[in-house]
């Protein structure tokens, strides 16, 4: 039952989040001449970029890496950092005088028989609206598995959110488990001043950054590659394998760092790590690298999601009339989870929420 002390502001469309998936979804809304609102949980566009460590850059250059009508200044072949491409974003939400409701970290989403949907957030106002276009993207959570809590309280547990530099670990060998992009980044960064260990399971893909001196990009692009749909043949393959342009970070650049690569993690206890090729290591600190995981525990709408609790969608389109995705991983092709693809899917996700 609605709270009858509740302010409710009502609306045409709510985006949620102001990274780069509902500030594209925001540029196209505007275009459109929609009324629109985009509430997001910190106090700037852009705000989870700052959550992660802090060397980190974009592995995709900066011609890509450019919304809708604002160019991203700098070396167009160059890869932004963090706190640029942090900074870009929130000059983007302030360039088009986007509607954001900083703070409001939405708690709840439930729909009612009128087909309107009703967000709570952190105080006493509500927002209806007629359609909901999520934005939190595919990057949520940090996995941390069960098996972390056999290590002891003295080895340091961090994730790409918790690490921030070198200063984040004192002293003692340190294990990295996961060897996609970031793994091997706070890898390499770390072997600065430790030893360091790098798990990873199956071979790892990694392409090369230029072809004949141009961007591998430019190839993925000009093939088509990067727009093959998630459920074709080309699609499946390049999802299984997971590429990602080699800068400096292949095994052998790796090892001529010093970084040593261990197996798969199969258990730990203590502060030793178990491999699956029947080797152990003591370690000291250990950094989880092995994905993320959705939360969507706020959305209240049981047609929405299946019976382990993801989300349903098709191309960004949700079963429940009203309801899209932008920025999920594989949403359309290769690109929807990059910088590069969520322009194009804002822009079919915001036509259909038109059309309703």
């Amino acid at each position: 039952m609605l709270d009858q002390r509740a302010s409710v502001l009502d609306t045409d469309v709510l985006v949620i989040g102001a990274g780069q998936a509902g500030l594209a979804a925001g540029y196209h809304l505007t275009r459109n001449g929609v009324k629109f609102v985009i509430a997001e949980r910190e106090g700037r566009a852009g705000a989870s970029w700052l959550r992660r460590y802090k060397s980190l850059t974009l592995f995709t250059p900066r011609r890509l890496d450019e919304l809708p009508g604002l160019s991203l200044k700098g070396e167009a072949g160059g890869y932004p950092t963090r706190d640029e491409f942090a900074a870009y974003l929130d000059a983007y939400a302030k360039a088009y005088h986007l509607p954001i409701r900083y703070g409001f970290p939405i708690t709840r989403l439930e729909r009612f028989d009128g087909g309107r949907f009703l967000a709570t957030g952190p105080g006493p106002e509500l927002i209806s609206a007629r359609a909901v276009v999520v934005a939190t993207g595919g990057f949520q959570v940090p996995v941390v598995p069960a098996l972390s809590s056999g290590l002891e309280r003295s080895v340091v547990q961090l994730t790409p959110e918790t690490y921030r530099n070198l200063g984040s670990i004192a002293q003692g060998p340190v294990l990295v488990i996961g060897d996609g992009a970031s793994g091997r980044d706070i890898a390499a960064e770390l072997s600065l001043l430790h030893t360091v260990l790098l798990s990873g399971g199956r071979r790892r893909r990694l392409l090369p950054e230029r072809i004949f001196g141009v961007s591998i990009w430019t190839w993925l692009a000009a093939t088509g590659l990067l727009r093959a749909p998630a459920e074709s043949l080309l699609g499946r393959k390049m999802r299984e394998a997971d590429p990602f342009p080699n800068r400096s970070r292949s095994d052998r650049d790796l090892l001529d760092r010093g970084v040593v690569r261990k197996a798969r993690v199969i258990g730990v206890h203590g502060n030793r790590a178990l491999f699956a090729d029947g080797s152990s290591a003591d370690v000291g600190a250990v950094i989880w690298c092995m994905g993320y995981r959705d939360e969507f525990g706020w959305l209240a709408i049981e047609e929405a999601k299946d019976t382990s609790g993801n989300v349903k969608h098709d191309k960004g389109h949700s079963p429940v009339a009203g309801l899209f995705y932008v920025g999920r991983p594989w949403q359309r092709n290769r690109g929807s989870g990059l910088v590069l693809g969520v322009g194009e899917d804002a822009r079919l996700i915001v036509a259909a929420a038109i059309r309703l």
